[in-house]
């Protein structure tokens, strides 16, 4: 480091596990050691205060606002510095906010709608066209995005164990994929909860065109609502909802869950958790999820047990959800043009990075992503393998 290094440059040289280029003030750096993998090309310097108060927030808002632009595979880049997270600077005091958010049910609907009212138009243009905005399930290499979307629908329905005229309840259900395929394929009635308008109209559209109204329903409801109408279920779902709920919530979540499920009844629960309730990306909880927070898994499995649940089975799709997340950011930029004419350029970059940037935090094992298989109370009604 040279004494007359700009700060931002001899900040940036902590991160040399892969080599890549820094250009500031006309200037061209190499950092690490070796053939650049990338070029980092700053326009404008980022201020020494925001550098250290969020490693990711700084720089995130720098690409956001076109003053930090990547030569070179995005990916490969993020890969890069989200494998040296240890190196990141985060001090949570003046983003206070950021950590601490309101989980009353009136800012959830809020916090929700702030993501996924973004417009039907919108997730139309780059989701596959059964609307699933979660991990999909690659059985081969070449599944396209639509043929793993239903591949996930299906493995969760036959892990659920679906029969005729079961009822089940989908809490977060999106845009009701997954319920118009159990009615469909198994004949049962089914029932979802969500926050979001967009997804509730849509879902009712969807399901009246599919002439599935009559069996299933979307309603515009707080899973906490439900246990006062005192139905239970035969089967309970839940996919990518859990990371909305706040983590004080976590014990009224799972015990809401045992109390709409019948004695017996199966529970598959699907999310996104993180490796230690004290790491967090401040950039992500100011412009993605305003609420997000990932659940520890050992948390999560040890609240489920407190709550009269019995865990049969485990499994990380990480994988999977990195090839979802590049699917999805390829159709992304197939649209670019169209999406900036709708939301702006700074929204376009803003959702590359997330795309992207949650693609390379999978890659790297940042994150993952279990199904976790339960029942209420012991039942010994189910095959003795895992493959049934």
């Amino acid at each position: 480091m040279a004494l007359t290094d700009p700060f931002l440059l001899s900040y940036l040289r902590r991160f040399d596990r892969v080599p890549f280029e820094i250009t500031l003030h006309g200037r061209t750096h190499l950092i690490g050691e070796g053939a650049p993998q990338f070029r980092v090309i700053f326009r404008k310097d980022i201020p020494k205060a925001a550098l250290l108060t969020s490693t990711s927030l700084a720089l995130g808002e720098a690409y956001m606002q076109g003053d930090l632009f990547i030569e070179g595979d995005l990916f490969t880049a993020l890969c890069a510095f989200l494998s040296q997270t240890d190196k990141f600077v985060l001090d949570k005091g003046p983003l206070s906010f950021l950590f601490h958010p309101d989980t009353t049910e009136a800012a959830q609907r809020e916090q929700v709608s702030s993501h996924y009212d973004l417009g039907n138009d919108f997730y139309r243009l780059w989701l596959d066209p059964s609307m699933s905005y979660s991990c999909a399930y690659f059985k081969t290499e070449s599944d396209s995005l639509e043929e793993a979307q239903r591949n996930k629908v299906h493995y969760i329905l036959q892990k659920l164990r679906l029969k005729k005229h079961m009822s089940l309840l989908d809490i977060g259900c999106g845009w009701g994929f997954l319920l118009m395929e159990a009615a469909r394929w198994y004949g049962v009635s089914g029932r979802g909860c969500t926050l979001s308008r967009e997804q509730q109209k849509e879902g009712t559209y969807r399901l009246h065109e599919a002439g599935l109204d009559s069996r299933v329903t979307v309603e515009l409801r707080d899973y906490r609502e439900l246990p006062k109408e005192g139905i239970v279920y035969d089967r309970l779902v839940s996919v990518g909802m859990l990371e909305h709920v706040g983590r004080e919530n976590y014990p009224l979540y799972l015990s809401t869950a045992s109390r709409l499920l019948r004695e017996g009844g199966l529970f598959l629960l699907h999310f996104i958790d993180g490796r230690g309730k004290d790491e967090a990306n401040p950039w992500m909880r100011k412009y993605i999820f305003p609420v997000g927070t990932l659940p520890e898994l050992g948390e999560i499995i040890s609240l489920a047990v407190s709550s009269g649940f019995h865990i049969l089975d485990v499994e990380s799709l990480r994988r999977h959800y990195e090839k979802t997340l590049l699917s999805w950011y390829h159709n992304f930029m197939v649209h670019r043009g169209d999406i900036a004419g709708m939301k702006g350029e700074t929204f376009c970059r803003m959702w590359e990075l997330y795309l992207v940037g949650c693609a390379a935090a999978f890659h790297v094992g940042h994150i993952d992503i279990h199904q976790v298989l339960m029942t209420k109370g012991v039942s010994n009604d189910l095959p003795l393998t895992r493959w049934y």
